[in-house]
């Protein structure tokens, strides 16, 4: 998968979390943070966008499991959607990530 290709989908999730329901947005805001931090845990320091993408393109099973336990009974926070608000969130701290992009390599 591309970087521009994921990035759309990650955008896409924070569009579905900023539109969730006001009631919602409280428990939906907390699997988000959840998964920011199992992402922080599991690809711990300094991380490119190019490993962020890899990452997102293998299992992310866990994703679901973090938002049972945070969630169980908010069927709506199941959503990949919001996995993918949290790696929105998440690449922001890529070293080579700014400004909304992705840096360009230097040859």
């Amino acid at each position: 998968m591309s970087f521009e290709t994921a990035i759309e989908q990650w955008r896409e999730g924070e569009r579905v979390l900023a539109a969730a329901p006001p009631e919602q947005q409280p428990a939906l805001l907390r699997v988000e943070e959840g998964l920011v931090a199992e992402l922080r845990r599991r690809l711990g320091g300094a991380f490119t966008v190019d490993e962020l993408v890899e990452f997102y393109e293998q299992d992310s099973s866990w994703c679901m499991e973090v938002a049972l336990r945070l969630e169980p009974e908010l069927p709506q926070a199941w959503d990949a959607r919001i996995a993918d608000a949290a790696y929105a969130r998440y690449v922001r701290g890529a070293v080579d990530f700014a400004g909304g992009r992705r840096l360009e390599k230097k040859p």
